[in-house]
């Protein structure tokens, strides 16, 4: 009777893109240099990106920002709310649209800590 027996059914992944191999890569980018913003592209995302390069400006840094869409390597920050801010692998603001003063706050923090 095959009614009774279980299917053996593979895990689904969260997004498709959470393979074993995209989590690694995502854990080591995690502890490159330089400045990224984390989401989804959206218009509050890409208002804080446009703070940070106001701040970078006003601050003489020479940066680049990365802007990471990838849902893999934003959960590999334990980033659950956008848009956040990462300077130097280490996550600084989340869930907020920086200011250009508050982005200044954080960058110089940041880079003093090193």
């Amino acid at each position: 009777m095959a009614w009774f027996h279980k299917k053996k059914e593979e895990a689904p992944s969260c997004c498709g893109s959470c393979t074993p191999d995209a989590m690694a890569q995502a854990e080591a980018a995690k502890y490159t240099v330089g400045v990224k913003v984390l989401g989804s592209g959206c218009a509050k995302c890409n208002a804080l990106e446009e703070a940070v390069r106001a701040a970078l400006a006003e601050l003489g840094m020479e940066t680049t920002i990365d802007h990471v869409t990838d849902f893999a390597q934003i959960a590999a920050y334990g980033v659950m709310t956008t848009p956040a801010l990462v300077v130097d692998g280490k996550v600084v603001s989340f869930g907020k649209v920086l200011k250009k003063e508050e982005a200044k706050f954080f960058l110089q923090r940041a880079r003093a800590e090193t």
